[in-house]
């Protein structure tokens, strides 16, 4: 077998620049959200908000439903569920939503369920994310550690699958992951949780298997938006984030994540302590 010819000096080796791009991506981003996250309130409600919106938008765009009337249709009572949230009242918000999916399908010309289906999307996504955090005494770490699960499974599944490659995942959904990938995010999560346990926020047991959960859960999501867009034949939601796509692509897993883990704690602690819910084992 002739070997493979080595790229030529001054040429980037295939794949680099685009990691590149993933990193650089990821030291602006990660420290902005840890921040929003850490002083919560506004400052994570409205960070929350805007990707809820962003992710609508993109939505519509990879479901072929734009149109002014239905973007604003939806865009509208994200940003009046966002106030509510930021004002202490959960029930505007609900009813925000509630109205707007009203609207929604009222205004979308084609697609009209994908369209609703799209606003449920973000919705859930930003009532996960502010549930989540509500709780002032352990609401951060609580987000904390889902953020730093969909981020360990990411990682671990991009260096796992690429370096060790071998059978595909699902091929006809997403062709490029491998079950090596889903492995090695998988084992990236179970190290999160084991971090979190030595740190003494919880039994290592619960926190290993809550940890199983939202990494399976997270890569589930992943899994789903790329099915969407190879329904429609779209590669990436947009170009927002460089070497990522857009924020579909970026919090796909984030938002399959958040919302399970939102629902976790409510179910054990209530909506105004949904975080202690999660993390008190």
């Amino acid at each position: 077998m002739t070997p493979k010819p080595a790229p030529p000096a001054g040429d980037a080796v295939p794949g680099s620049s685009n990691l590149m791009l993933r990193v650089l991506a990821g030291v602006v981003l990660a420290p902005l959200t840890l921040a929003a996250a850490y002083f919560g309130g506004w400052w994570w409600i409205a960070l929350a908000t805007l990707a809820a919106a962003g992710m609508y938008a993109e939505w519509l765009f990879v479901t072929r439903a734009t149109g002014k009337p239905v973007v604003a249709a939806g865009i509208a009572p994200l940003a009046v569920a966002g106030l509510a949230f930021a004002f202490g009242w959960p029930g505007t918000a609900w009813l925000a939503v509630a109205t707007g999916l009203i609207a929604v399908m009222l205004t979308a010309r084609v697609n009209r369920a994908w369209a609703g289906a799209g606003l449920i999307y973000a919705a859930a996504a930003l009532f996960g994310a502010v549930a989540v955090r509500a709780d002032p005494q352990t609401g951060f770490t609580a987000l904390l550690f889902v953020l730093l699960i969909v981020w360990a499974t990411d990682i671990g599944g991009y260096f796992a699958g690429r370096s060790i490659g071998g059978p595909k995942l699902w091929v006809r959904v997403s062709p490029k992951k491998t079950w090596a990938g889903a492995i090695g995010g998988f084992a990236g999560s179970l190290a999160v949780a084991a971090g979190f346990a030595a740190a003494d926020f919880g039994r290592v047991a619960p926190l290993m298997l809550l940890a199983a959960v939202l990494s399976v859960v997270s890569q589930l999501g992943d899994l789903f938006e790329s099915a969407v867009k190879r329904r429609f034949g779209v590669k990436d939601s947009s170009n927002i984030i460089p070497g990522h796509g857009g924020l579909l692509d970026r919090l796909d897993g984030f938002v399959a994540a958040i919302v399970t883990a939102a629902a976790i704690g409510v179910l054990r602690g209530g909506w105004d302590a949904a975080g202690r819910g999660l993390m008190m084992w």
